[in-house]
């Protein structure tokens, strides 16, 4: 049987369309409809409960021995109130997750990983820093998780709360921040490609942080938001989807995150295997110019026939007005006149640089 998040009954008064996803009952939309809450975050603000994800604790002396270990990113020097984005791999290169990491002091860091992986992850961290000198925890069930998104989302925000005492930074955070009489860790982080901000309370205040947000945010045009426009705000911004463009039997090489995977540092489960293999396959973005929408899974091909890859996310973006796809290609193909093969038809792509879609 799924779990409930804290805002379960929240959801079910607000008319949310409940489905089963990580494990998790959660709203895929409500009554107004996935590309209304799309625009709305597009255009004015989004509420998510993304309570589901899973949260670590990471603390003692060897906590940076122990992140740039089983993480590509290089966490020597970080700033502390700072975030950053890393993959995690197995041996071989593939991903066993992406995660972001939070550093609250010199040795405690916040490490926030997808939902349907946590169980995977922990098990897999801890098998792999079990010689350190750490404390490494699983807290998810002590922490709830909301994500306010949208250009309004910092007036919304700076209505329930010192403005002084909210991160300013993208990819920072503060803590002990009231909002609405809820203590929170306001982190300025997301998952839309939008300004937005994520809350991390207790999850007995949850219900009291989300009915002050949604009140709050009526006059800015607000709307509760379900998995369908996170779904396709994260494609549209071109951000990767574990099981999707990240998977175990892809090497992180060829997802285009190179940002995130440091090869200066000592080293990192999956270094080895990376730089012995130069990448195979790149990722890229397309629109459909036929009629047509291509899905995850659907084959891609040359105008010769020639199988050149797979996409591994598409929709038609609500914000863009067209059908969208991010592929994973092999690279001599990657500049080449491709189609996909959608329900036995071969609809024509055209390139399009990555993201889709950013923010003004």
């Amino acid at each position: 049987m799924s779990e409930r998040t804290p805002l379960y009954a929240k959801h079910i008064e607000r008319g949310g369309v409940m489905v089963d996803f990580a494990g998790y009952e959660l709203p895929v939309n409500y009554p107004q409809g996935i590309i209304a809450e799309h625009n709305a975050v597009r255009n004015a603000a989004g509420l998510f409960d993304v309570s589901h994800m899973g949260e670590f604790t990471l603390k003692s002396k060897d906590a940076v021995k122990a992140l740039n270990r089983v993480l590509t990113n290089d966490f020597t020097v970080m700033d502390t109130g700072r975030v950053r984005y890393s993959l995690m791999c197995y041996p071989g290169g593939g991903a066993v997750d992406d995660v972001l990491v939070y550093k609250k002091s010199g040795g405690d860091f916040l490490i926030v990983v997808n939902a349907a992986n946590k169980d995977k992850d922990l098990e897999w961290m801890s098998a792999n820093i079990d010689d350190l000198e750490v404390e490494f925890e699983d807290i998810s069930d002590r922490v709830a998780q909301l994500a306010l998104q949208g250009p309004r989302s910092g007036e919304i925000l700076s209505s329930l709360s010192d403005s002084s005492k909210l991160p300013e930074k993208y990819y920072s955070f503060k803590e002990n921040v009231s909002v609405g009489g809820v203590n929170a860790l306001v982190s300025r982080t997301g998952y839309t490609g939008e300004d937005g901000f994520e809350l991390y309370c207790a999850p007995s205040d949850a219900p009291a942080l989300y009915d002050a947000l949604m009140a709050a945010g009526e006059p800015y045009g607000l709307v509760p938001a379900g998995l369908g426009a996170r779904d396709t705000l994260r494609t549209e911004a071109a951000m990767p989807l574990y099981g999707h463009e990240l998977r175990a039997d892809y090497p992180v090489s060829e997802v285009g995150l190179d940002f995130a995977v440091k090869y200066t540092k000592d080293d990192f489960i999956g270094k080895a295997a990376l730089l012995s293999r130069p990448p195979q396959y790149v990722r890229i973005g397309v629109r459909v110019a036929d009629r047509g929408i291509v899905r995850e899974g659907a084959p891609i091909f040359t105008a010769d026939g020639e199988e050149a890859g797979v996409a591994t996310s598409g929709t038609m973006a609500p914000a863009l007005g067209y059908a969208i796809a991010m592929l994973r290609v092999r690279r001599e193909f990657a500049d080449c006149e491709l189609y996909a093969e959608v329900r036995g038809r071969r609809l024509k792509l055209a390139p399009v640089p990555l993201p889709f879609y950013k923010r003004a």
